[in-house]
């Protein structure tokens, strides 16, 4: 090791002065070994912009771009012009994704739509449970998306921006607001795959950190299996011995951050610290039978079945233990072909959790701090694909949001009468980041960190509009 005075002077000086992050995460590590008991981890805001409504976010992410048209946004002239060649004036000049220079047909909806909540709002009649807590969530019918492709448009929707290399959502919260838990990371990925069998990848860079430091990245935790791969501790270690080669290595790490200062080392020192907390948190987390039949019949699944609904039931133990961000991937929405049944499937997977989530998280008093997001990565096209599907679509989508100071009951903006193009209070992915953030108390345009020479955000430099229509 490198022990000439100069290298800790030049290093050392001009990290230090820098006030880096390293040496805020380190500090936090070193003060909690000096309390001698576990704290939650602070994020870089000491000062919350504005009152904090939501003090937690559960992502629910529909992977493959669900049809708006098959499940909250109903549209009877649709259906009437069913098998009629669609309107060049909607079309002409628009970018398509397979359907590009193919002759174009309208193609109703599949499946009714009923009347639910109040103020009789429709959505398909496929979501009765749902339905049943309508009232609770906001709809947004004109989210629009930039990207018309999975991948650059799941980057989009997670970070922001089509190129990869940047930090996701729930990298940037983690960032600002840090942890409220010791044990378990403050950003955490489950993943479900439904039954039509679409298993589409999902890159583990939807929730990387980018240029953030590493720590701030989510997690996956497997629902079958090993929830965390190489977490286990190996056969013939102790606890104790474990626990003695975690100081061991995480002194000198300490030792060597003296003289580098490298905002990588403090979390290095606290990721080995957090695999050791959760082996013994872990277990008991996934461990769903605790629950009681009462829990597991309301959201529909069995212990270790890796459905979506016992992933929203993890989102739940996940949140009452102070994770930050949640988010979930649910499979098998790309319906090029077969909308009709494909929808059918879904609704029988996700309608009952996500009503019993929604449901759940009230009667324990948290989603009025909890925010719940429901969205895909784009929409489907008004115009058949194959005869019986739906093709990729990028300038309508609905998304829904309830709790943490989300008006409940609303219907936020329209699309045109076939569905094809959001008309009405018009909404962009950078708008929903900003009201997500603002319900976290920050302000979007003022949460940044300097990358190349830039001011980089989550809501990127285009501008953003906070959706102050539907908030409480």
């Amino acid at each position: 090791m490198n022990t000439d005075p100069h290298f800790f002077s030049r290093r050392a000086f001009l990290g230090r002065s820098a006030q880096g992050l390293g040496a805020v995460a380190l500090g936090s590590l070193l003060g909690r070994e000096a309390a001698g008991k576990p704290l939650p981890f602070p994020g870089v805001l000491s000062n919350l912009h504005f009152p904090q409504k939501a003090k937690r976010v559960i992502w629910l992410t529909m992977a493959g771009g669900p049809s708006h048209l098959e499940t909250f946004d109903p549209k009877p002239k649709l259906a009437e012009m069913h098998g009629q060649p669609m309107p060049e004036s909607f079309t002409k000049g628009q970018q398509l994704a397979q359907l590009q220079g193919q002759k174009l047909t309208c193609f109703g909806p599949q499946h009714p739509f009923a009347k639910f909540g109040k103020n009789q709002t429709e959505i398909c009649a496929l979501f009765p449970k749902l339905g049943s807590v309508l009232d609770e969530i906001c709809l947004i019918r004109s989210m629009t998306t930039d990207a018309i492709n999975h991948d650059p448009a799941h980057m989009f929707m997670n970070t922001g921006s089509q190129i990869a290399g940047r930090p996701s959502m729930g990298a940037w919260v983690t960032y600002g607001l840090g942890s409220e838990s010791s044990n378990l990371p403050g950003f955490v990925v489950l993943t479900s795959l439904g039954k039509g069998g679409q298993n589409q990848p999902i890159a583990a860079r939807q929730w990387s950190s980018g240029f953030l430091p590493s720590r701030y990245q989510g997690v996956q935790l497997r629902s079958k299996g090993d929830p965390v791969l190489y977490l286990s501790t190996p056969k013939g270690v102790s606890n104790s011995q474990q626990e003695a080669d975690v100081q061991t290595i995480a002194a000198l790490n300490r030792h060597h951050d003296a003289l580098a200062h490298d905002p990588e080392i403090a979390t290095r020192i606290a990721q080995y610290e957090m695999a050791f907390q959760m082996q013994a948190s872990v277990p008991e987390l996934m461990d769903l039978s605790k629950e009681g039949a009462a829990s597991l019949e309301l959201y529909g699944c069995q212990p270790g079945d890796g459905s979506f609904a016992s992933n929203c039931l993890l989102a739940r133990r996940l949140a009452e233990r102070g994770v930050r961000f949640i988010q979930l991937y649910h499979k098998d929405w790309d319906h090029h072909g077969g909308v009709k049944e494909g929808i059918e499937l879904k609704a029988q997977e996700i309608d009952q959790a996500c009503m019993a989530l929604l449901t759940d998280l009230k009667q324990r008093g948290m989603l009025e701090d909890t925010l719940v997001v429901w969205a895909g990565e784009f929409g489907r096209t008004p115009m058949s694909q194959g005869g019986s599907g739906r093709d990729h679509h990028n300038k309508a989508m609905s998304v829904w949001l309830a709790g943490g100071g989300i008006r409940g009951g609303l219907v936020y903006g329209s699309t045109d009468e076939l569905g094809y193009a959001a008309v009405e209070n018009v909404c962009t992915v950078h708008d929903l980041h900003a009201t997500m953030l603002h319900q976290l108390g920050i302000r979007h345009d003022a949460f940044s960190v300097k990358f190349q020479g830039l001011d980089a955000k989550l809501t990127g430099v285009e501008g953003a509009n906070v959706l102050k229509k539907i908030l409480t």
